[in-house]
């Protein structure tokens, strides 16, 4: 029985050697590197983790046949004007993929290159359009220089809105989060007995919108930019959107059905967010209830504004209806 057991063992040994090599993948080979933002680049980990079963198209794009791009798009202003909202909105047009976080690369990040900038923008597929917004572009004095030299056909847009009212919601922002700052009366005025108004102070110097305007004309032409108004973003979001998809090129598929107004927030909603079937509204820090201020001041303000606007109506060819 040992000889018989011996030799089947070594009769074996052989030919299930062989049997186990020609069974096993062969080890994979590894891939060149690749730059960031090239096609085929790993996925983000959020995508892994939302990627869905292998072999359908949308699992193609999750896996990497998408490519990283630069924005052909930016909502560059203004703070408080509505960016948040029409971002959002946007997003609920499949041609559109944009960066949720503010990337604030053309105002705080420059130095870091564009490679890196790409690196952050999401993957796009052919006829898709890449977005980002940073609102704080539209009051940085190098930011269109930089944006034109990255491409000089960069679609700009910037939501605005009453200056006045704009002023008291950024001033509720910063008094949210710093509820021992001074009064919005008392920060509005370098001397209240004169009436001279602090053009220093960011709360007041972003709503001159006109003398911020006449930089980006320097480097891009009127055409080039689309002005938005936050109080019709929210009193007709969908007119204000069908004009946005015009300005971008796109199909207007975003249109009434998409909203929903919801009278505790005092802003419309989206009934069905990108990749959601659920009813979406911005967040608790949109909405917030400002502070009673002296209408003195909202005066002041409103008179000291209104050279600006009619500026700025001038410049953009729109009345906003702020006076």
């Amino acid at each position: 029985m040992l000889f018989l057991w011996l030799y089947m063992f070594y009769s074996c040994a052989g030919s299930c050697a062989g049997l186990a090599a020609r069974g096993s993948p062969a080890p994979p080979r590894a891939a060149p590197p690749l730059l960031p933002g090239e096609p085929g680049e790993e996925s983000s980990l959020e995508e892994q983790r939302a990627a869905p079963d292998a072999g359908s198209p949308i699992s193609s794009f999750f896996n990497g046949s998408g490519t990283k791009r630069l924005p052909q798009a930016i909502i560059i202003g203004v703070k408080k004007g509505g960016t948040r909202a029409l971002l959002e909105f946007l997003r609920v047009h499949p041609d559109v993929r944009a960066v949720g976080a503010e990337p604030h690369f053309f105002d705080r990040n420059y130095e870091r290159g564009l490679a890196w900038y790409r690196d952050l923008m999401p993957r796009t597929l052919e006829g898709q359009i890449t977005m980002e917004k940073t609102p704080s572009y539209f009051v940085t004095k190098e930011a269109p220089a930089r944006i034109s030299s990255m491409s000089k056909g960069t679609k700009l847009i910037v939501v605005v809105r009453d200056p006045v009212t704009r002023a008291i919601s950024d001033y509720t922002q910063t008094l949210s989060k710093k509820p021992d700052i001074p009064t919005f009366e008392s920060l509005t005025f370098k001397n209240r007995t004169t009436g001279l108004i602090d053009t220093s102070w960011s709360a007041i110097q972003i709503g001159i919108y006109a003398k911020h305007l006449e930089n980006w004309l320097l480097y891009f032409p009127i055409g080039q930019i689309l002005f938005v108004s936050g109080e019709r973003l929210i009193s007709d979001p969908a007119g204000e959107l069908g004009r946005v998809q015009d300005f971008l090129g796109l199909k207007r598929i975003i249109t009434d059905k998409h909203f929903y107004f919801n009278k505790t927030k005092g802003f419309p909603c989206l009934k069905k967010a990108e990749g959601s079937s659920k009813p979406h509204c911005l967040g608790k820090t949109k909405g917030r209830t400002h502070p009673d201020i002296d209408q003195e001041v909202v005066q002041r303000l409103r008179d000291f504004y209104r050279p600006f606007n009619m500026k700025f109506y001038q410049m953009t060819g729109q009345d906003f209806g702020w006076d």
